[in-house]
């Protein structure tokens, strides 16, 4: 997994996100959701695995209904440290618009974790909500 497409996209003399570096294994399970108003209102979610944090956009953002499908679209892997970021990426950079964090917690694997079933806990997705 590596941080060259997410370092690629951005001009970090301008930005505030952090550059980051890929991490050894921690083990660490946590997640993290961020509302994202940039071009068009969305949520990240980034999930730790590998040093690094895979990510999706989720245009519709979370369902707190589990029966209910929500689009996820799989973008590039973002540092461990992004999981705290939240503020305004300037006009004219990738991404721009204003970065929230809506909710963050553990998650659990439902066998392979690279097959992407996880179930996860949090102050917002209770009790349990499953990717």
């Amino acid at each position: 997994m590596s941080l060259k497409s997410y370092r690629h996209k951005r001009d970090f003399r301008r930005i505030h996100e952090p550059r980051g570096k890929t991490l050894s294994k921690r083990g660490d399970h946590s997640f993290v959701v961020q509302k994202h108003a940039a071009r068009r209102l969305h949520y990240d979610f980034c999930l730790e695995l590998n040093g690094v944090l895979l990510s999706w956009v989720l245009p519709k953002g979370p369902s707190l209904d589990p029966k209910e499908k929500r689009l996820a679209v799989r973008v590039e892997d973002h540092p461990v440290e992004y999981g705290r970021f939240e503020g305004t990426i300037p006009e004219g950079e990738y991404g721009a618009g204003t970065v929230l964090l809506w909710d963050r917690g553990r998650w659990i694997p439902d066998g392979d974790p690279s097959k992407g079933c996880w179930a996860m806990t949090s102050r917002s997705l209770t009790p349990s909500w499953w990717f």
